[in-house]
């Protein structure tokens, strides 16, 4: 008798889940990287250590300055970029390490992850734990990750034209959402793995958690070009901004052409990103109340309750980051919860499905 028929459904999904754990906990442990690694790169914007390294060497750009001399080359090469001299000009050659440390660091996180990322899928390909459309699925997000590189060092190409003294806030903004995409890929993939049984929710609360990861989505690329036009730095107040809970029209659009405002008004960038939190937050209280009332008891409610106050708190952190005016402490708080945010919302939405199906080991 064919070994293969002996082996009843459940055990089969057992043994597959149990075959599918390494890839699970290597695709969280990768999420978990990704996340460090935009907190590592919003503290060298914030610290002004982006345009410290202005070469791209991919292979040997992973090592230090090995001498003096060497680094007091990378140092002349700063010397030679609009941010030196319109921002930074009279540094010395020890507070020049200290932030081309933190843009060297960011960019050796990125080749670990790569490592993290390409070693281990090709060993689980090699194992047949990864083939067919998961492999696919998988190697798409690597391939984001190789898109990601070559954005960021873009954006740091966009910091280096004459004039400037920071990266183009657009550039910043679309590096950020790639680099959260890359992370809400992988808890999307990391939790369809796992096995679970989907409660059955009304179709209206799979597409308010469709939404919430939206808007949590659109919250980010917002707050990215607040980030980029420092703009966190401007309008310190709450809930008013500029005196009125409503700026004038003037304040929000002094720009010529109209549609430039959007990403490069102060205040119209900061006014917008208040807004998305407000109806974020909205947003997030309504699915949790429809989810108590509609699913009371269920792990469905308690995940959509857990995500309102994680806006609660995220909105909290933002307004002291504000009042504040934007210490590094509560800046990073402030990405990093956003983050999380982010992929509790996959999280939530994946779990609203059916689980990916997992192959059986074949028999012995």
């Amino acid at each position: 008798m064919n070994s293969a028929v002996s082996i009843s459904a459940p055990q089969v999904d057992r043994e597959a889940s149990r075959r599918m754990a390494p890839v699970r906990a290597w695709l969280w442990l990768l999420a978990g990287l990704v996340l460090v690694m935009i907190l590592v790169g919003g503290a060298t914007r914030l610290t002004d250590s982006g345009l410290s390294i202005t070469e791209w060497k991919p292979v040997t750009g992973a090592l230090l300055p090995m001498s003096e001399e060497a680094w007091q080359r990378e140092f002349d090469l700063y010397r030679q970029i609009p941010q030196y001299e319109l921002v930074n000009k009279g540094m010395t050659l020890a507070e020049f390490k200290s932030i081309y440390l933190w843009e060297w660091g960011h960019r050796q996180l990125g080749r670990l992850i790569g490592l993290a990322f390409f070693l281990p899928l090709a060993f689980f390909a090699w194992r047949g734990q990864l083939r067919g459309r998961l492999l696919l699925t998988v190697a798409a997000i690597g391939a984001m990750g190789g898109l990601q590189a070559a954005v960021g060092w873009i954006m740091v190409a966009s910091g280096l034209k004459p004039g400037m003294t920071a990266v183009a806030p657009v550039k910043l903004m679309l590096h950020m959402l790639i680099a959260c995409g890359i992370l809400g890929a992988l808890v999307w993939v990391a939790t369809g793995l796992a096995r679970f049984t989907p409660e059955k929710a009304p179709a209206r609360l799979k597409g308010t958690a469709s939404v919430l990861t939206g808007l949590t989505v659109l919250q980010i690329a917002l707050g990215a070009i607040v980030a980029g036009l420092d703009a966190g730095l401007s309008y310190n107040t709450w809930p008013l901004m500029d005196g009125r809970l409503v700026p004038s029209a003037a304040t929000l659009f002094p720009i010529t052409p109209w549609a430039e405002n959007f990403v490069e008004s102060i205040a119209l960038v900061q006014f917008n990103h208040r807004l998305g939190a407000y109806v974020l937050l909205a947003l997030a209280l309504w699915h949790a109340v429809d989810a108590l009332r509609s699913m009371p008891g269920s792990a469905t409610a308690r995940r959509a309750v857990l995500l309102a106050a994680f806006v609660v708190a995220q909105a909290i952190v933002g307004i002291t980051t504000l009042l504040l005016l934007v210490p590094l402490w509560a800046a990073l708080l402030h990405q990093g919860l956003a983050v999380l945010l982010l992929g509790a919302c996959v999280h939530h939405r994946r779990r609203l499905v059916e689980p990916t199906p997992l192959t059986a080991p074949a028999p012995a």
